[in-house]
């Protein structure tokens, strides 16, 4: 078995993955429900929303339970179940994010053909391309990993298993694990980045060349929401990963900030920052008070 420490940071991660759940779930629904909402760019957040919970899903329910529990452990299969499913959503949700990237592309630089481009169909594909890829990376990990042998120490001085955690107590030789882990990930995050980076270049020239202001507003508006959630996600990401020198107690906040409040942000962000969001909401809001009224009198 593999015994997992946990420190006082896991107190406070039940309330902050329970507004996640509520609040990704509660914009699926929204964007569901609303007909205004039934665009390629609301079809990708809906996913992007419940990549954020599978996300989330594949490591608090087990933490959870040890905070129940005196015998923080968890088996080598529970492990790298967690491992798996965690990074295969979490790469999927690299490629979703470039795809919204994309969609804020065509439509701004290809307003004329946006619709025939970003088809119902195109965009179904697209997202089903991510998971793929997603699922085919995570396994091009677990399964050198899964091969190790692992003796020694049984402690991960983490709340959740972490491939670079797991592969700390094998015995035999891990360089293969880092060669994949080096090519296959350093691959997802440029060819994401450098996706988002080339849209974004081309949105703002596009966005520069418009000669009316309020023009300029509204497109640029339809953009902020992303590039905040981008943001959030890829610097979340960078301060995990980036302080291999840091403590143990240090990288268990920064893992909490990654794995629960990043995803717990997006929908915030995106009902804050985004009119159409808002203006869905009041109408959905609106119902339900009128429908109460009537059905009281």
């Amino acid at each position: 078995m593999l015994f997992i420490i946990l420190d006082d940071v896991s107190k406070v991660m039940k309330f902050p993955h329970t507004l996640l759940l509520l609040g990704n779930a509660g914009m699926i629904v929204l964007i569901r429900i609303s007909p205004q909402l039934h665009t390629p760019m609301y079809f990708f957040l809906t996913h992007l929303s419940f990549v954020d919970i599978c996300c989330s899903s594949a490591i608090t329910p087990k933490f959870l339970c040890h905070l129940l529990k005196e015998k923080k452990d968890i088996s080598f299969v529970g492990c790298f179940t967690q491992i798996y499913f965690y990074g295969a959503f979490s790469t999927a949700e690299c490629f979703l994010l470039a795809l919204m990237a994309y969609d804020r592309y065509v439509a701004i630089c290809h307003p004329l053909v946006y619709l025939v481009i970003m088809s119902q169909i195109k965009c179904v594909q697209l997202v089903v391309v991510s998971y793929i890829i997603g699922l085919l990376h995570s396994l091009v990990h677990i399964i050198p990993a899964s091969r190790l042998f692992f003796c020694g120490s049984n402690i991960i001085k983490i709340f959740f298993c972490e491939g670079p955690a797991l592969l700390q107590l094998a015995c035999s030789d891990i360089s293969l694990n880092n060669s994949l882990k080096l090519v296959f990930i350093g691959f997802t995050l440029i060819a994401t980045i450098l996706a988002i980076l080339t849209s974004y270049t081309y949105v703002l020239i596009t966005i520069l060349k418009m000669r009316s202001a309020k023009a300029r507003r509204k497109a640029f508006s339809t953009c902020t929401s992303h590039l905040m959630v981008i943001t959030i996600f890829y610097g979340g990401l960078a301060f995990v990963y980036a302080q291999p020198g840091k403590s143990h107690y240090t990288n268990q906040i920064a893992s909490v900030l990654y794995v629960i409040v990043t995803p717990m942000f997006n929908p915030l962000i995106y009902s804050l920052r985004n009119q159409e969001v808002k203006v869905a909401f009041r109408k959905i809001l609106g119902k339900k008070v009128a429908f109460l009224f009537y059905t009281k009198h």
